[in-house]
């Protein structure tokens, strides 16, 4: 799906840089090698990435959760 018209990004596009570490619209943008245009994007752009970084978060969250277990097991 088309994220941004201006620039012809793509949600993939969105989720690749989040996987890179982009954590704020301008970060999405420098991955691809450009910047805002129209500005039309940018509150779409925001709602898909809080949800990416809540997603990540939120497996992070439960990756350590089995480490977690075995910690109060063990003490």
């Amino acid at each position: 799906m088309i994220v941004c018209s201006c620039n012809a990004l793509t949600n993939h596009d969105v989720e690749d840089a989040v996987r890179k570490g982009a954590s704020r619209p301008r970060e999405i943008y420098a991955s691809k090698g450009c910047k805002a245009q129209c500005g039309n994007c940018v509150p779409g752009m925001v709602c898909a990435l809080k949800s990416l970084l809540q997603a990540r978060k939120t497996q992070q969250t439960y990756a350590a959760a089995p480490e977690a277990l075995r910690a109060m097991a063990s003490a």
